[in-house]
């Protein structure tokens, strides 16, 4: 995990030890929370997840163990055992020290500190977390929650890697649940704008009076509701990222708006002619296929071109079974955690279920699959019967559209299962063999549930 994606908590009796651990920490780690008193400690971990806890050995309250830190460090332990605890200790208690290590604590650190010496250690401690959990994805996109192992979540690794330090355009494409608001955080997170702001906005949830004042900002008095001065998306991202999701929503009225803004980088805020520089990163998204955005009917080209230096196309999770244990383990994890049901774990015949069944929630289906699973279970292990699909995404067939169904489209239907059969289950030589784009068999592949 990297650090930056961190929630930590510092729990000492020192306010001064608190001051300066959150000025240390607070532009190292995503998160922060100081705790003056040891007793709110188990309230605070049912409250919020973290990922690492700084412990005090020694608190102004008596406790009958005859050490406060032992005594806390075990009840963290009891709660959450996975999670992981660095002891603050002076020269006096080294010996106690080395004792919470055997009690479970994962390092611990000297009063008074090397500032250097302490992110270093909790860099290490963090990154050993993420390997031991046994989640074969990229170690630079991790911490966005991407993960697999699968041949296509690799040539996505691979092509993050190499788009995201640069600050090419990227257009993600992907159906819904796919994980695209994710690989947009991933590629922010990697770029040299990683410490700059990462703004994300539903354009196309955006109405036509509404876009403009929310992209490009609006002075006071510029319409009727206009109270005060607005800065607009542009503006907050800057030196950042800009994620415009649902990119293929927006209409030619506002594309024509968004390209102006795009080819000057500038921006005019409504009840204003002063035009405002803009230093953005432009990251894109959308669920409708490049073929049917490239209708100019629908989608500008010259807008198309702008957007899409690089782009990236995330599979269906119905394409990518080789990651379906990994990931519905990883939310086993995250939720059982949640539900404090730590020691979950999902037998043989449950995955195989998995495995069966399509998917067209994608991601986010199993992720929902996951957590009723966890919230109902009765018992440590889920099986077969603990999963249960949701109506919403798997609606009953029309048995005359199934009888109606036309001998062409079985035929074409048999002849994708044979060639993705030939070609190893690689999309890319299959589509070629097959004289179609890779976005075309995909679509097939969607309308054939394959």
């Amino acid at each position: 995990m990297d650090i930056r994606q961190s929630h930590i908590l510092v729990v000492d009796d020192d306010p001064d030890v608190l001051t300066a651990m959150n000025l240390l920490l607070k532009k190292e780690v995503s998160s922060i929370t100081t705790e003056k008193t040891p007793d709110n400690l188990i309230s605070l971990l049912r409250q919020k997840n973290f990922d690492l806890i700084l412990l005090d050995m020694n608190f102004n309250a008596s406790i009958n163990t005859g050490n406060e830190g032992i005594y806390w460090l075990k009840r963290i332990k009891e709660l959450k055992p996975d999670l992981s605890v660095v002891m603050i200790t002076a020269y006096a208690d080294i010996d106690l020290a080395v004792r919470s290590l055997k009690e479970g604590a994962s390092d611990f650190i000297i009063k008074p500190w090397n500032n250097q010496s302490l992110i270093d250690s909790i860099k290490e401690i963090l990154r050993k977390k993420s390997k031991s959990s046994g989640l074969p994805a990229s170690p630079d996109f991790e911490s966005s929650g991407i993960l697999g192992q699968s041949e296509a979540m690799q040539d996505i690794f691979n092509k993050l890697d190499k788009v995201a330090p640069t600050d090419a355009n990227i257009l993600i494409l992907g159906e819904n649940g796919t994980g695209k608001d994710l690989v947009a955080k991933a590629i922010h997170q990697k770029s040299l704008r990683a410490l700059k702001p990462f703004i994300k906005v539903d354009v196309g949830a955006l109405t036509e009076t509404l876009f403009e004042s929310e992209l490009f900002g609006h002075k006071k008095g510029a319409f009727t509701d206009a109270r005060e001065d607005r800065e607009g998306r542009f503006e907050a991202a800057q030196n950042g990222t800009l994620f415009l999701d649902e990119i293929g929503n927006i209409s030619l009225q506002q594309q024509a708006k968004l390209l102006s803004v795009l080819q000057n980088r500038q921006v005019i805020k409504l009840g204003t002619n002063v035009p405002v520089p803009v230093n953005i990163r432009l990251i894109c998204a959308t669920n409708i296929p490049l073929s049917e955005l490239a209708n100019e009917n629908r989608f500008r080209k010259d807008l198309i071109y702008r957007i899409n230096t690089v782009e990236i196309i995330i599979p269906p999770l119905r394409q990518r079974k080789d990651d379906l244990e990994v990931l519905a383990n990883h939310y086993l994890r995250f939720y059982g955690e949640k539900y404090f049901k730590p020691h979950l774990s999902i037998n043989k015949k449950a995955l195989e279920k998995l495995k069966d069944y399509h998917f067209p929630g994608n991601v986010r289906e199993l992720q929902y699959v996951i957590e009723r699973a966890v919230i109902m279970a009765d018992k440590d292990t889920l099986d077969s019967t603990d999963l249960i699909f949701s109506p919403i995404e798997n609606p009953l067939k029309n048995s005359a559209e199934t009888e109606n169904e036309t001998k062409l489209s079985t035929i074409e239907k048999n002849t994708i299962l044979r060639v993705i059969e030939k070609n190893n289950g690689n999309i890319t030589k299959a589509a070629k063999e097959l004289g179609i784009t890779r976005t075309a068999l995909y679509r097939r592949l969607g309308k054939y549930e394959i």
